[in-house]
């Protein structure tokens, strides 16, 4: 089979045999998946990365102990949790100190043709559902982590620095949930989409205005972007940021202890409700891919998803 390894800078295409599968685990085999910021990240030297990365993902159950799940269409959650420690007791996997994390941390990644998670990871994906579609659960319910983490009252105002890939999502979830979004970016063609899905959508200005929202989030994926977010807020307002970088960040905390801001970190979300979104038709990721290509060209997958103003680049198992 394929498979995709990053290391030194450098994305290849290899051979490989099928991964064996352990106790309860299933082997899937990839019928799509997206490359998002993070894998563009690793590739730069994010965690000192090497090997198979990819986690957004829509597969087939090819083989598991459970044969109700074999040929299910899934997607999967990406933390691999020990479900013993002080953490998975108490429901929070994701922060497990001895979990690894699908295609970033000791957990070989879903760009290649086959390659497993814990039966316990997986959501059957509705029939409706594309798999150009479903690949979106996965930084979907990313998005949706905000509403679990910050209240949105209906008719609040807030901001959303980014026009990205994950901005959009962010956009589209906060708008569902009755906010009024006003993102800042820099891509005519990007702010448009967003516009579309209900947003009000500006040109980043060289001079945001200050101290203007109780609400923002930094979606940016630049290192430049927490400093914005954090002008951009109100005293005793939030800020969330939904960003890695692979740069060094400096703050003035200044601003933030004397206009007693909350700041909160942001990673993964719900894939339940994210399925339920995109299944029902609510959220509406058409519009969102650029480019789909084969598995074995996943080198210049690489360099178009890198590409300014490019959104989702797909790859096909």
């Amino acid at each position: 089979m394929q498979r995709v390894m990053l290391g030194s800078g450098r994305v290849r295409v290899v051979d490989a045999r099928r991964p064996r599968v352990p106790r309860g685990h299933a082997l899937l085999r990839l019928r799509v998946a997206g490359i998002c910021s993070t894998d563009l990240e690793l590739q730069r030297g994010y965690y000192g990365f090497s090997g198979v990365p990819g986690h957004e993902f829509v597969a087939d159950v090819v083989a598991c102990a459970d044969p109700s799940w074999i040929g299910r269409r899934v997607v999967g959650e990406i933390n691999v949790a020990c479900r013993r420690c002080a953490w998975c007791r108490r429901g929070l996997g994701r922060h497990c100190p001895r979990r690894s994390v699908l295609g970033i941390v000791r957990q070989p990644g879903a760009f290649q043709q086959c390659f497993t998670l814990p039966l316990c990871n997986l959501h059957r994906v509705p029939d409706a559902l594309t798999d150009e579609r479903a690949v979106f659960v996965e930084p979907l319910a990313a998005a949706c982590e905000i509403l679990e983490q910050v209240r949105v009252e209906r008719a609040a105002r807030m901001a959303l620095l980014g026009d990205g890939r994950l901005a959009q999502l962010v956009a589209r979830v906060l708008v569902h949930a009755g906010a009024e979004v006003v993102m800042y970016g820099r891509h005519a063609a990007k702010l448009a989409l967003a516009r579309r899905a209900g947003a009000t959508a500006r040109q980043l200005p060289k001079r945001l205005p200050a101290k203007a929202f109780a609400l923002v989030v930094d979606a940016t994926g630049s290192a430049r972007g927490l400093a914005q977010a954090v002008a951009l807020c109100a005293p005793r307002g939030t800020v969330v940021l939904k960003s890695t970088v692979h740069d060094r960040v400096e703050l003035d905390t200044a601003p933030v202890v004397v206009d007693e801001l909350t700041l909160i970190g942001s990673r993964c979300g719900p894939f339940a409700p994210a399925l339920r979104l995109l299944a029902s038709g609510a959220i509406d990721v058409d519009g969102l891919v650029t480019e789909s290509f084969a598995l074995r060209d996943a080198p210049r997958a690489f360099a178009r998803a890198a590409e300014r103003g490019v959104l989702k680049v797909l790859l096909r198992g």
